[in-house]
This record gives C-alpha cells, sequence and structure tokens, in this order.
C-alpha cells in the first residue's frame, strides 16, 4: 500500500474578552498554509494488483477539500477511486479554509494493469458501447424543430428527482422537492431554438475519454475530456467538458460536469444538472436533457399514423333517425341540456376534440362565471303539432319551429332563433345547428351541434348537450 500524505500539528490558543459595551469585529480565518493541510492518497495494493483502487483522505479540521482525481471530482473526506485502466493520472487538491482557497500540489500516481471490471456494467456499455468501443448523441432537437423520442429536447423536474427507474418516479426524499414537467417543443418553442447542437461522443479506447462538440455555443466549441459514470448513484462526472445544453442558461451557476442520470437505454438518454434559485428569475430546479444515440437518429423512420376518427363524429343517420334521436318519437319530447359539468365546449377537427375534461376547456373559451348560465339552459325538441322546439337561457323560455336536413346532417331552428347566448365572441349567432358528433349510445354520450366552421382548419366550434330535464 502505498501513501502520499501531507500533514502539520498546529495549536489553537486563543482567548478574546469583550465587555458589553464594545462593538463586534467580524472578520474571515485565517488561510492556511499548505504545510497545515493534512490529507492523504493511498494506492491499495491488495484490492489490485495494479494499483487501480486509490483511497482519498482528508483530515483538516475546520476545511473542506475539493478533489481532482482525473476521470471525476469529489469533496467527501474519504473517498475510493477506481480506475480501469493502467497509466499515470495526477490528483490535484484544493482545499476551501475560511480564509480562502488552498492549492496543494499534485500528486501523481501509476496504475499498472487494466482492471475492466470497473467499466464492465451494462450502464457502462449503454453509454459508451462497452469497453475498446466508443459511443455518439445527439440532444433530441434538430434544425427542423424536431424530435424523434421524446417530446422535446429539454423535460424539468424536482431538485430530489434522480434515476427515473429506481421506484417512486425517481424521488428519493420523503416530502421533498419532487415534481416533472415534459413540454413539447413544438408548442413551447421558447425552451430553445431549432438548431444542430452538435454531438457528444463517450470513448472507452484505452481510458473513459468524452469529446462534446458545442456547436450552437461558439464560446465553448470543441471539449474534450474524461468522465466517470457511478453505477450506483446513477450520477456521471465530466472533466474538462460539459454536456450539450443551450445557450439561455449557459450563465447560469450550473456545472454541466455534475450530472444525475435520469434514464439511459441503448437508444435514448437523460442527463439532469441543477439549475439553481434565481436562475433567469426561476426557482431550483433539475434541467433533464434529452439525448438519443447516433444509431438511433440514423436509423430514425417517422411513424406516420392513421388518424383516429372519433366514432361518432360525422354520424351517418338512417330517414327520421336523428329527428327520432331529437324528440323520442311522435307523441314525446326532449330535453337536452348544456354539459356545464362535463365538457360543454370544444373545438372539433377531423373528428378529434381539442379537450377530454372539464378543466381542458377553462380560460379556453369557457370559464366558472359561464356555469350559472348554462346550468339552467336547454332546448326541447318534439313533434307536437309538427316539428316544435322550446329553450332556456337563464330562466327565459323561447319557442319556435325546426326542420331537419338529413343529407347534411343539421338541424335548422326557424324564427331566427340561435342556440344560445353566452354573450362573448363564442356566442353561436347562426340558427342552423350541425350535427358533428353523435354517438350510438347518445342516452349517456350526448350530441354535439357544431354552431360555426373554420375551413382553414377544418374544424368546428361545438356545444354538447346531454339528455336531462328542465328542473
Amino acid at each position: 500500500m502505498k501513501k502520499y500524505k501531507a500533514t502539520l500539528s498546529f495549536l489553537l490558543v486563543s482567548m478574546l474578552i469583550f465587555t458589553a459595551c464594545q462593538p463586534e469585529d467580524y472578520s474571515l480565518g485565517n488561510k492556511l498554509a499548505p504545510s497545515q493541510i493534512n490529507f492523504e492518497v493511498i494506492q491499495n495494493y491488495d484490492i489490485d494488483p495494479g494499483g487501480n483502487t486509490v483511497i482519498l483522505k482528508f483530515d483538516t479540521p475546520g476545511a473542506s477539500p475539493v478533489w481532482n482525481y482525473g476521470t471525476g471530482r469529489s469533496s467527501k473526506v474519504i473517498d475510493t477511486i477506481r480506475y480501469a485502466f493502467q497509466g499515470d493520472y495526477t490528483i490535484d487538491l484544493k482545499v476551501i479554509t475560511q480564509g480562502g482557497v488552498v492549492n496543494m500540489d499534485p500528486v501523481t500516481i501509476n496504475v499498472t494493469e487494466d482492471n475492466l471490471n470497473y467499466v464492465n456494467d451494462p450502464l457502462w456499455s449503454k453509454l459508451t458501447g462497452g469497453n475498446g468501443e466508443s459511443k455518439t448523441w445527439y440532444l433530441d432537437l434538430d434544425e427542423n424543430g424536431e424530435s424523434t423520442f421524446f417530446n422535446g429536447p429539454l423535460y424539468f423536474y424536482g431538485t430530489n428527482n434522480g434515476w427515473l427507474e429506481g421506484g417512486n418516479d425517481g424521488c428519493y426524499e420523503e416530502g421533498g422537492d419532487c415534481w416533472n414537467w415534459q413540454p413539447d417543443w413544438a408548442g413551447n418553442q421558447w425552451l430553445m431554438p431549432a438548431g444542430d447542437y452538435g454531438s457528444m461522443t463517450f470513448s472507452l479506447k484505452g481510458g473513459p475519454y468524452v469529446t462534446v462538440d458545442h456547436k450552437m455555443l461558439a464560446a465553448l466549441g470543441e471539449q474534450s475530456g474524461t468522465f466517470y459514470l457511478d453505477k450506483d448513484a446513477h450520477t456521471l462526472s465530466l472533466n474538462d467538458a460539459g454536456i450539450l445544453h443551450n445557450e439561455g442558461v449557459d450563465a447560469c451557476a450550473i456545472d454541466f460536469g455534475d450530472i444525475r442520470i435520469f434514464s439511459l437505454t441503448e437508444d435514448a438518454m437523460q442527463l439532469g444538472v441543477l439549475r439553481p434559485d434565481g436562475c433567469n428569475n426561476e426557482g431550483a430546479a433539475m434541467l433533464v436533457y434529452n439525448f438519443v444515440s447516433k444509431e438511433y437518429k440514423d436509423n430514425y423512420v417517422p411513424v406516420i399514423e392513421e388518424p383516429t376518427i372519433d366514432e361518432g363524429f360525422d354520424p351517418e343517420f338512417a330517414p327520421g333517425e336523428l329527428l327520432q334521436m331529437l324528440t323520442g318519437g311522435p307523441s314525446s319530447g326532449r330535453y337536452w341540456k348544456l354539459d356545464a359539468s362535463g365538457n360543454p365546449i370544444d373545438w372539433i377537427a377531423g373528428g378529434i376534440g381539442w379537450t377530454e375534461n372539464a378543466d381542458s376547456t377553462r380560460d379556453w373559451g369557457w370559464n366558472a362565471d359561464w356555469d350559472a348560465m348554462a346550468k339552467n339552459s336547454w332546448i326541447r325538441f318534439d313533434q307536437w303539432g309538427g316539428q316544435t322546439y322550446t329553450k332556456s337561457q337563464n330562466g327565459v323560455e323561447t319557442s319556435g319551429t325546426f326542420t331537419i336536413n338529413e343529407e347534411t346532417n343539421e338541424i335548422i331552428l326557424k324564427e331566427g332563433m340561435s342556440l344560445l347566448g353566452i354573450g362573448n365572441t363564442l356566442s353561436p349567432t347562426t340558427n342552423t345547428l350541425k350535427v358533428v358528433k353523435a354517438y350510438d349510445d347518445f342516452s349517456t354520450k350526448g350530441i354535439w351541434f357544431g354552431t360555426s366552421y373554420d375551413e382553414g382548419k377544418d374544424e368546428w366550434l361545438s356545444f354538447h348537450y346531454v339528455l336531462g330535464n328542465n328542473n
């Protein structure tokens, strides 16, 4: 076992006597001299004949270490480093004292043999391609604004989130800061501009080397360094390099080489760095950058999905069927109530609505102020003495007659009546209602009346009515 040791015994004896009327005097402590720093670098040949295992020890009261051991960094007072590849390694130590930073003389060790057991793990292989190989990764956003694997290039997580496959959705502190937001780039282009952000290559050819080409950050350019993957802690450390990222957060006090691995597969990888509180006037969060492998990117074939058509869209009614649905038959009549508690309004394009529940329509065009109006809004269709209807809004009832155009699924309210009056730009002004959705199970799913059509979007503004009564 080889030891590199620096020690100093020093005496701190002082006494300060203050009286109640003396002012307090605050000052930084004294900066320690290198000879006052006690630390050890121990190469343990009992564990590895080649000296691959190195133990770092720091024993200086009132001070903190910052180790740089060539393949990573550490601030632990006792740490164990394992080098997989033979070669000379320089261990630098900076010591944080009350009076300032003390730079210690570097210690160089020689590792005489490879021990590839230290990189023989599925995570190492997924990141690098395996021993003797290299693997290139790209940010999942290209110059056309397309993401191929994720919703977008950047997600946001709480500061206590981490490895997502470790259970509890990657939250490892009970009651901690755990949350996530996974925005799509198309709807959130403020995240970062589209572009070629360059590449990252992780290599195990003779050592753990990383090359990062920051094509969108000219000030960083191409970086070359080393890296270390902690498979148990799911962390990644880069020396002399940082992961690909956007300019918008580059000036923040973030270490783009101090990384949490959120997920890592053969095709995709998510790497998180800390955004400190106050960065760009935002709170603390983990910025999780999404990457895809070169092989995945090169072989990606866009999946063209067939449009999903809602089973109730553009219904085909048999002669008289729509009239029967609306009225219940010649000797009956049916009340249809605006679905205020569910999904009262929607924009329906190609059979698919934008909204799925009550909350999704809020502030798009419907809000809580209109709930009372909707609660008392209904329309009753019947066939007594012809095709007649009665409608109510805010307790005011009006009536008239209606006809049906079976070829176009249209209901025409006579006497110039519209469906309802909301009192804003969404108020239907037409007396012609297009049935854009109706189901066989209309008794529970209701019916959608389209009131205006946007030809450019092939989109109907529609109102949802369900069976009810006038109570």
